[in-house]
């Protein structure tokens, strides 16, 4: 997929996440081993958001293609976005997944737990 179409995916999210009382505070943040799509503010609760995109379910669901590797990823990131805009305040969290198959949005709160 190309950077051009994976940008009109997030932003696709990011509109879906707007309009559902979400306010998107970054986009594709970016540390050293790892990246994050979104970074939003849920009443009060940050959340990570990874978006996914496939054209169909052939080879499975969106979020089913986040590897234990991509969740590592995730999280390390994750942790650096805290680290470097919260310091030692450390807001309630959470990852979700927005899947878009198709013309379909699906928006997984709670997607995966940090283990």
């Amino acid at each position: 997929m190309s950077r051009a179409v994976g940008d009109a995916f997030e932003k696709l999210a990011a509109d879906y996440l707007s309009q559902h009382g979400f306010r998107v505070l970054s986009a594709n943040y970016t540390c050293k081993g790892g990246e994050i799509d979104l970074v939003c503010d849920d009443h009060g609760t940050l959340v990570f958001v990874e978006v996914r995109a496939r054209a169909r379910g052939r080879y499975g669901t969106p979020a089913e293609t986040i590897s234990a590797l991509k969740r590592k990823r995730l999280v390390h990131a994750a942790r650096h976005y805290l680290a470097t805009q919260h310091g030692d305040d450390e807001p309630a969290c959470r990852f979700d997944v927005v899947a878009i198959e198709g013309s379909t949005l699906t928006h997984l709160r709670d997607a995966f737990e940090v283990e």
